[in-house]
Parts: structure tokens; sequence; C-alpha cells
């Protein structure tokens, strides 16, 4: 039986509440550390024409330490993990509690996944990116965040297929265990790079009339994606449901999902 904890930092208020009330009803085990001084994190979405923006207020969500993951309790969830998805957000609160759960799950050939998250975190936070990547198995972005990757590391180049194989690339701890790198473009075929070769996936087909809006659809696929991962299937079977769930989302309002799936893998 396969279990979901999830660690952050939160307000003691209501949407903290919130937060925990919406993870446990899904199944997820939540280990916040609570602080008193700051609310617990809120985004607004702007929704125009099917294309969303968001405006964060991060509050509680940068006071993170890692005290909080080196207690007893949390660094537990940490060592029965087989697979850890860290957003690159996070380099810009705590580095060193990322590094530690990467280098644990370096040392004991562990699944470590981590996503580029926005053009931001490749521009201004690069040196602490590049600090976590010997670790990283499984680095996930979009066009737009691969581009931003591209010129801070300066490889002179907007051609996401040289890009995407740089970044496979760039030094592994473990070198018998290659990088994968996952590059997703909106509509268009997501790139794949692994063994030094780059596949292109289409994704599912939607009707323009069907869509409703984006929120939530790239996270949608990386949810799809780890949930095939974490049960042993293969990057591609992986990338097949990552597709499908994020299909799914911009269908509906908001990251909001039907009440029983009907995802089927490939066959």
């Amino acid at each position: 039986k396969l279990a979901t904890s999830y660690i952050g930092c939160v307000g003691r208020d209501e949407y903290g509440k919130q937060l925990e009330k919406a993870a446990a009803e899904d199944g997820v085990k939540v280990q916040y550390m609570v602080v008193v001084d700051k609310p617990t994190g809120t985004c607004a979405v702007v929704v125009t024409e099917k294309v969303r923006s968001l405006v964060a207020n991060l509050g509680a969500a940068n006071s993170y330490k890692v005290t909080h993951l080196q207690e007893a309790e949390n660094w537990k969830l940490v060592e029965r993990a087989r697979t850890c998805y860290i957003a690159g957000f996070f380099l810009t609160v705590s580095l060193d509690s990322i590094l530690a759960v990467a280098k644990h799950f370096s040392e004991n050939e562990k699944t470590f996944v981590m996503n580029l998250s926005a053009p931001f975190i490749s521009q201004f936070f690069k040196d602490q990116l590049l600090q976590v990547m010997p670790y990283i198995d499984i680095l996930i972005g979009n066009e737009a965040e691969g581009a931003a990757f591209s010129e801070a590391m300066g490889y002179n180049t907007k051609d996401l297929k040289e890009i995407i194989q740089k970044a496979v690339d760039l030094p592994k701890e473990r070198k018998d265990r290659p990088r994968v790198v996952i590059f997703t473009q909106g509509p268009d075929p997501i790139l794949l790079c692994k063994d030094g070769k780059v596949t292109e996936f289409p994704i599912l087909p939607v009707a323009e009339e069907e869509i409703l809006d984006t929120n939530g659809a790239g996270d949608a696929w990386v949810g799809g994606l780890l949930s095939q991962l974490v049960f042993g299937a293969s990057i591609e079977e992986a990338i097949h449901a990552g597709n499908y769930a994020a299909n799914v989302i911009i269908k509906r309002s908001g990251c909001t999902f039907p009440e029983k799936p009907d995802y089927k893998p490939p066959q």
C-alpha cells in the first residue's frame, strides 16, 4: 500500500486548516511547520480568455526551516519515501532542506524529481538550482522555463531539443542513474530526453470550445506522471498519464477532478 506525505509551512489560520482538510480528504498526510507571525500562503488566479495568470502572497511558505525537516517524525517520512517531488519554487525558501532530501535520495538509490517551476527560478536562483542538479533524477519544465534555463546557463540556443540534451548532460552524482529531462510545450508535443535520445510525445487532442481554463494544468500533468512512476511504470507510460490528467483539468473550472478517473494505461 502506497501513501503520500506533504511537508511545508503554513500559518495558524483558516487557510492552513483548509489546506490540511483538503489534503486529508484526498488521503494525503501533511506534516506542516506552523508559524504564528505570517498567514498561510495564498494565490489569486486571474483567467483571461481561458489562460491563467497568478498573483501570489507567499506568506508562511517563505518561513520553512530545515530544523522542522530534521525532527524525527518528519525525517522518518523522508526515509520511508521511494519518490520525492519538490517544486523549484522551494529553492527560494530552504536550499538546506532540498539538499538534505536530495542527498538522502541519491545515497539510497531512490527517485528525486524536481520542477523548474518558473522562468525566474533559473534567472535569479541559478546557483541554488545547480547545487541541487547533481541529485536530480527527473527534471521537469515547460518551454518558457527551458528557454530561461538556457539563457541563464549561457547555452546560446533557443532550440528546446538542444537545451534538454544539455540539461541531461549536466554533472550527476550517481553515474549509474542517468538524468531524465522532460519539457512540456502547451499544445505541442512533450519532449523527453533519455539515454542521449530526444523523443516527442503528442498531447491528447482537445477541442478549443472544450477548454474552460488552463489553471492547474501543469501541476496536474506532473501529478499524473508521478501517480504512475510510484507504481513502477516506465517514464514513457507515466508521460501518457500526465497527458491524460492535464487533458481532464483544462476542460474543468480550476484544478478540479471528476469523482473517478477513466484513465487507461497505454497498451
